[in-house]
């Protein structure tokens, strides 16, 4: 079973400092661990999410296989004369819950969401309703809340430790930084209550007015981006009644 991901393979004498100078988070963070991170646009717009590990040859990118390509393609040409290779690595990865293994990283977005390895081997079928994990801790997915109008903040990156707001310039780092001390979004993702049926895209409206858009749905919860300023303890989306906050 696939499970989407691809794993890029950075080296080069210059790979650390290459990367440094262009996500969102620490690289040096990867002494401790997995590393969640984002590219940026200039305008501070997002491009891709990833995790980030050290390899011996360097560094490896686990990336959405529909933005591996393109992350390929952006990664070089920001190299110019560094010393950087980037290359696709034959490398599977695998995902589970309860203890991790000994090959295994915590995620670092979320205690729930288990752990991740990167083995030669194929990925086995497993029941686990990622879906439904991550929609309840209000973690967003590439290509679903996440697309190149979305700005990190407002996708929950500082508390998905994915931006380190002291390690200094990178791309989109101004945007960010100027957002991050604005006295508080207007906008993001949420985590809300739905009864009925209704589909991901559906518009939320509150008394007739534009509140926001529905996007992943697990059972009784769903993931909404919405205009917190309007946003009611009931809206509608289409048929279905949206509730948010979610009740406790």
């Amino acid at each position: 079973m696939s499970n989407q991901r691809t794993v890029l393979q950075v080296s080069g004498t210059d790979a650390e400092s290459f990367l440094q100078g262009l996500i969102t988070n620490d690289v040096k963070k990867v002494a401790h661990g997995l590393v969640y991170a984002a590219l940026l646009t200039p305008q501070g717009k997002y491009l891709a999410d990833f995790f980030v590990l050290k390899s011996n040859e360097g560094f490896l990118i686990d990336v959405h296989e529909s933005l591996a390509d393109a992350l390929k393609m952006r990664l070089t040409m920001y190299k110019l004369r560094a010393d950087v290779s980037i290359e696709i690595a034959d490398l599977h990865v695998h995902r589970g819950t309860g203890a991790t293994p000994d090959d295994g990283f915590d995620d670092p977005r979320h205690a729930d969401l288990g752990w991740r390895a990167y083995r030669a081997i194929p990925v086995q079928d497993d029941a686990t309703d990622w879906d439904a994990l991550r929609v309840g801790a209000s973690v967003p997915e590439t290509g679903i809340e996440l697309g190149p109008d979305s700005y990190i903040l407002e996708m929950g990156f500082e508390r998905l430790n994915g931006v380190d707001f002291r390690k200094g310039c990178y791309v989109g780092q101004e945007v960010t930084a100027r957002m991050k001390h604005k006295t508080e979004l207007r906008k993001g993702l949420a985590l809300v209550s739905i009864e009925g049926e209704a589909e991901p895209g559906t518009p939320i409206t509150s008394g007739g007015k534009a509140v926001g858009t529905l996007h992943s749905v697990a059972g009784p919860q769903a993931l909404a981006y919405l205009r917190f300023d309007r946003a009611q303890s009931e809206m509608q989306a289409g048929d279905a009644k949206v509730s948010y906050p979610t009740p406790q």
